[in-house]
């Protein structure tokens, strides 16, 4: 006599389990994701049969080590992001918005990886004439390039077997299913069993898988957040749809840094490297104009430099209104508190306006001496030297603390042709003499506006 089946409810975003309907989420919070599922107990298998299939345990030291061979993607942007190239074995998770670039980055890849590689597109979204009409957009014609058209994740594991792939890239997790799981295409049941069934091939025949997963109306990659933990890597393709500039981030990577950013351009015929990001980032920039501050980050081992613009302006209500856009809002807020505080610059009865041009997001502390400038600037309406960037993290005392990396931030200064550099004053004294640039050391908030005057 078949099995039961029970009802349980899990929650899209953490996959807390419940038998009853909450509408919010006790685990994580959220409401409205807890979606019902229709579960099959799975037959008992006794402890001593179990082993009696598992693999043996064995000792590190007699353990041989291929050693770290990584395969280069033809991007050297993408190359730098995943630690220096794809490693074998390796599930790669990349997401993104609608339409951000995402499959197309991977079949653009095709072309370079497929001279020496095997590579089998597994595409459930997307009918084999649609694949071959963007393929010819993007000039990929690799004869290594084989494409399956499939959701079923049972036939799909079979191609792998059969057809014994190089790489492997599937278009998208939330479209594959396994017919004995008795929930829809994208749920939370579906999508963790379809990784774990990807994951277990792909680490047993040493394949690499790019895995390409939706996002929610949040930015997160949709499904339970165990699918992040069962890869190696995970990549968030951001920018506006609206802008032809795109920032590819890690945020997890077993194999390398998860500070590393590659940048793209997207044009007619595909995505293209920015090589000068920073260069990319200032263009356009105003001169002569108050409330703009040029500041200088770290994203992994390259240093960026990055337009910050503030605005300051009388509020027409009762409470003042403050916005960030590609900067922390309650950071802002804690600079504005610091400022008056500290600084002796009132804020209370205006509005308060940042903005980060070519939406780059600064998350590092270093950014918040040139974001409190360019709200300084505003105040008084008096514009910043079009020579001048700034790095430094201010404290709650008012202080300017130091930060890292000060020698490769300068550096990037120089080459783009900066001479006056705002920085913490516990670097300055780290640093030798420099001929080529003005080091201005500062120590309180209150003091540096001042001068730069």
């Amino acid at each position: 006599m078949p099995a039961k089946s029970k009802t349980v409810y899990l929650c899209s975003q953490c996959g807390f389990e419940s038998p009853k309907w909450y509408g919010k989420c006790p685990a994580c919070g959220e409401w409205n994701t807890l979606n019902e599922e229709f579960r099959v107990p799975e037959k008992a298998v006794s402890p001593t049969s179990r082993a009696a299939g598992g693999s043996a345990a064995q000792k590190i030291g007699s353990i041989n080590p291929l050693g770290e061979k990584r395969c280069q993607t033809g991007l050297r942007e993408l190359d730098r992001v995943l630690g220096g190239g794809i490693v074998h074995g390796a599930l790669m998770l990349i997401g993104g918005d609608p339409g951000i670039g995402k499959s197309t980055l991977l079949l653009q890849i095709c072309q370079h990886l497929g001279r020496d590689l095997k590579i089998l597109y597994v595409s459930g979204e997307e009918s084999e004439r649609q694949i071959k009409l963007r393929a010819d957009r993007l000039q990929v014609d690799s004869d290594n390039l084989y494409v399956l058209c499939e959701t079923d994740m049972e036939t799909v594991l079979e191609h792998f077997r059969l057809d014994a792939p190089d790489l492997v890239i599937v278009d998208s997790i939330q479209t594959m299913n396994f017919a004995g799981v008795a929930s829809s295409s994208g749920s939370v049941t579906q999508v963790r069993e379809c990784t774990n069934a990807i994951m277990r091939v792909a680490k047993s025949a040493d394949i690499p898988v790019f895995v390409v997963g939706h996002v929610n109306k949040d930015g997160a990659i949709a499904g339970p957040k165990v699918m992040e933990h069962i890869v190696d890597c995970v990549l968030y393709f951001e920018g506006d749809r609206n802008t032809s500039y795109r920032i590819l981030r890690c945020v997890k990577n077993r194999y390398g840094s998860t500070n590393e950013i590659g940048v793209f351009e997207m044009r007619d015929r595909g995505l293209f490297e920015v090589e000068n990001a920073s260069k990319m980032l200032l263009e356009g920039r105003p001169t002569n104009v108050s409330g703009t501050c040029v500041a200088c980050i770290m994203e992994g081992t390259r240093p960026l430099l990055a337009e910050v613009q503030g605005l300051v302006s009388p509020t027409g209500f009762g409470n003042p209104r403050r916005m960030a856009t590609g900067f922390d809002y309650n950071r802002l807020s804690l600079l504005l508190a610091v400022l008056e505080k500290r600084g002796g610059y009132f804020f209370s009865n205006l509005d308060a306006y940042v903005n980060v041009v070519g939406g780059l997001r600064l998350d590092e502390p270093a950014a918040d001496l040139p974001v409190a400038l360019s709200l300084i600037s505003s105040l008084k309406d008096k514009a910043i030297g079009d020579d001048v960037i700034a790095f430094g993290e201010v404290g709650l005392a008012g202080e300017i603390r130091s930060v890292t990396n000060a020698e490769s931030r300068i550096n990037e200064a120089v080459r783009l042709g900066f001479h006056k550099i705002l920085l913490p004053y516990h670097n300055l004294r780290a640093l030798s003499k420099r001929d080529d640039v003005e080091l201005i050391g500062v120590k309180m908030l209150r003091d540096a506006y001042e001068t730069l005057n």
